[in-house]
């Protein structure tokens, strides 16, 4: 008795067993059918789940809505929604500006500083 209490708490830590793998999974395909989603569009946006399980919901799903003379209700959001998107390619760094030739980059702040110290020296002071 202790241990079925102690497996109990199970699902609320996160952790999951074979059985509610098995109950997602048809939830799942269930779900999906009566979205209207073709089941090898249920597999790709729940890439994850057990696919024996979401086949076997999507199965119960549709027999029920055939019996039952059920519509599928249109999903709002659109499979290419749900997936994740690529993430953008990397900019390529620009490669760094040559020195001229002395050492001294053209145009930049210490090629200008360079110069600013060069004609102080250059005048003498009286």
């Amino acid at each position: 008795m202790t241990l079925a209490l102690g497996l109990a708490g199970c699902d609320m830590l996160g952790i999951d067993t074979p059985e509610k793998k098995q109950a997602d999974g048809k939830a799942i395909g269930a779900a999906c059918r009566h979205a209207g989603r073709a089941i090898e569009d249920c597999y790709t946006l729940n890439a994850k789940g057990d696919k024996a399980a979401i086949y076997a919901g999507w199965r119960e799903m549709d027999d029920y809505m055939r019996e039952n003379k059920i519509e599928p209700v249109a999903p709002v959001i659109k499979p290419e929604d749900l997936l994740p998107k690529p993430k953008p390619p990397k900019p390529k760094a620009k490669p760094k500006p040559e020195a001229a030739e002395g050492g001294a980059v053209e145009g930049g702040a210490d090629g200008a500083a360079q110069d600013e110290g060069a004609s102080k020296r250059a005048k003498p002071t009286h």
